[in-house]
């Protein structure tokens, strides 16, 4: 969960007004992490918003190449001079000081999470959390369209749907590719699975995004998972989905972890959860095999020439390809 904000804000808009040495910082302990101090401080010349973060004996390679985004960057600092390893993760003069906030709020929430690991875990965790945001800034770090959100809602049904089934969690975590722009948004034992997700009264269609998304010469077998929502009082919102996939996960914080960071990716900030309020409730879920003779374009079906495509297949004329979850993940090789 995102660490409250409130202290941060406090200390920053306390140390607003300080004159620092050009090049230094100026700080204030606002809370820890395990054995990790947390600074809220300012950057001189430029006084922008930093987290300071001290870690005793946890050591950072020499080689260690640290993350740069839009709007902020990972240096390493000394301000006590005490020799021990600082990692400053600071905002620059062009970032939004708001989005900075979130940014800090979700970082520190993360390291959290990592405590019980030690302190190089959370060290790592803090690291590795900055990559996924930069990754998301680089997307434009607004929150998801509602054809995006749609989208993440479906494959999250059908991530739950796995686990259900009795496909390991790391699994099915593992082979979640979609935020990586992947061919296609789960790589399950020998194949692949792709997800659709509809909203459609009538019919149902689904949007095909590329030639090579309903390839099985790409990965084979190969299964699309088509979703049909309603917008429904008793449906869940995102962040309520997001939940029911983490309450299967248990108490496997580096699962969550995983999970959450994977979901930066996608476009889902936690921060941001206030902006996702439609409520999706599953109709239909249907399995169909893309095999011989199913509709689709692929690259070696096209004309030459032809290099990209955007299309809409009817579910409700392919019904020779439908089969249920457990002869597809018998066919993946995964046990469900």
């Amino acid at each position: 969960m995102p660490r409250s904000i409130e202290e941060f804000v406090t200390a920053w808009d306390a140390l607003s007004g300080e004159c620092g040495q050009e090049g230094g910082w100026l700080g204030i302990v606002v809370t820890s992490v395990g054995a990790c101090e947390l600074m809220a401080a300012r950057r001189f010349p430029g006084n922008e918003e930093a987290l300071l973060a001290r870690f005793p004996t946890a050591r950072l390679g020499a080689a260690e190449r640290l993350p740069e985004g839009r709007g902020f960057e990972v240096v390493r600092a000394d301000p006590r001079r005490d020799g021990k390893t600082w990692i400053a993760l600071s905002r620059k003069e062009s970032g939004s000081p708001e989005l900075f906030s979130e940014m800090v709020s979700d970082v520190v929430g993360a390291m959290d999470a990592s405590v019980g690991e030690g302190e190089a875990a959370v060290q790592r965790t803090m690291l590795r959390r900055v990559r996924m945001w930069q990754q998301f800034m680089s997307r434009g770090a607004t929150p998801l369209s509602p054809e995006a959100e749609l989208g993440l809602v479906g494959e999250l049904t059908i991530m739950a749907i796995l686990m259900d089934s009795g496909v390991s969690t790391e699994e099915v975590l593992r082979g979640w590719v979609g935020p990586d722009d992947a061919l296609q948004d789960f790589l399950l034992g020998d194949g692949a699975l792709e997800v659709k997700a509809t909203m459609s009264s009538s019919g149902f269609p689904v949007k095909i995004t590329s030639l090579e998304q309903l390839d099985d010469s790409v990965a084979s077998p190969l299964f699309l998972a088509a979703v049909r929502f309603a917008c429904e009082e008793g449906g869940l919102t995102l962040p309520e989905m997001i939940g029911e996939v983490e309450k299967r996960l248990g108490e496997d914080p580096g699962a969550v972890n995983y999970l959450r960071d994977k979901l930066i990716v996608a476009g889902y900030a936690e921060t941001q959860s206030r902006h996702y309020t439609r409520r999706f409730e599953s109709k239909e879920i249907r399995i169909l095999s893309v095999s011989e003779g199913f509709p689709r374009l692929t690259p070696g079906t096209v004309p030459v020439g032809v290099t990209r495509a955007l299309y809409e297949i009817n579910l409700d004329h392919v019904g020779d390809y439908l089969m249920d979850l457990d002869a597809a993940l018998n066919l993946l090789g995964v046990n469900g």
